[in-house]
């Protein structure tokens, strides 16, 4: 069965993209704990992040590493990685710009347009 993430990379399932390569997709979180956070991940579909084969972890780390750099110069903060693995069986890494009010949880919400002009500003091409 598909993940909720695999139907999202086959355009199944709208989002708020931010970047897409060959191994990877990065696409802004639905219930950010702040403004930007941004999931990676593979498109190889696996549960689990150290159960993916080297050449696509590797992929997802470097996707990781350059998305953290854009976010930082695009939003001036220090961005967070959480890999917590837990609500979707899809591998994947959180990308949270970090501030003094960010705490794990926290839930913000913006509309339908705030979201695509976050995506718009933060997307790499």
């Amino acid at each position: 069965m598909s993940s909720i993430f695999s139907k999202i990379i086959a355009g199944e399932i709208p989002c708020y993209k931010i970047y897409e390569d060959e191994k990877t997709f990065a696409f802004l979180d639905i219930h950010p704990e702040t403004e930007g956070h941004t999931l990676v991940i593979p498109k190889n579909e696996v549960d689990k992040i150290y159960d993916l084969p080297e050449k696509d972890y590797a992929a997802l780390m470097n996707t990781v590493k350059k998305l953290s750099a854009h976010l930082e110069k695009v939003t001036g903060r220090r961005i967070l990685w959480k890999v917590i693995g837990t609500d979707v069986p899809h591998a994947h890494v959180h990308l949270t710009p970090y501030d003094e009010t960010w705490h794990h949880g926290r839930e913000l919400h913006f509309t339908d347009e705030e979201m695509q002009a976050i995506a718009d500003k933060l997307k790499l091409n």
